[in-house]
């Protein structure tokens, strides 16, 4: 980990931003779009940071934690390692929605199956990797959990922030946010 937060993310998609992982979009481009989205909703610089930063996991798994992170669509569970990787970085606001972005597709798929026909080939393979729909129990669980409004919206923006031909802006507009949520968490 370098000494500032900010440059291990600027190395990591510098090093596999340009990937994609079953959708027609880089890992960079829907990263962007996705903080893009949150920001001009007006949200709280983590929040933002959280959009940014939700499937990091897919980038740092091999390197930090010795997982697969192929791309492919089985369970990476990239949203537990980006959680913990966010975390040793900018701390927990930033990762709890993250680590909670996955069961927040489930989710929404158990409570409104409008949303899961909605839902983009790629997301509705990896949804059944990911455990499929919910129990009821776990249902309850989820809505009493104190992340839950926050995991919603980086979920909604995920399923919307896979548009292509969409404009985005670079990273490096991103960098300022990223050093204030940084240095918020000391």
């Amino acid at each position: 980990m370098s000494t500032r937060p900010v440059d291990d993310v600027l190395e990591l998609f510098a090093m596999k931003g340009d990937e994609c992982y079953g959708e027609a979009i880089s890992q960079r481009h829907h990263a962007l779009q996705c903080a893009v989205v949150v920001q001009e909703a007006g949200s709280a610089d983590e929040l933002v940071a959280a959009a940014l930063l939700h499937d990091i996991g897919h980038l740092v798994a091999d390197r930090e934690f010795g997982a697969r992170s192929d791309m492919s669509l089985e369970d990476d569970r990239h949203e537990a390692v980006g959680a913990r990787w966010v975390a040793r970085r900018f701390g927990p606001q930033v990762a709890r929605p993250i680590a909670l972005h996955v069961v927040a597709k489930r989710y929404r798929c158990t409570v409104d199956p409008l949303y899961y026909d909605a839902l983009s080939p790629t997301s509705k393979a990896t949804l059944q990797a990911q455990g499929g729909r919910l129990a009821p129990d776990a249902v309850r669980r989820f809505e009493a959990d104190p992340g839950f409004a926050a995991a919603l919206v980086i979920r909604d923006t995920d399923e919307a922030g896979k548009d292509a031909d969409a404009e985005a802006p670079p990273l490096e507009d991103f960098v300022p946010l990223l050093d204030r949520v940084a240095r918020s968490r000391r």
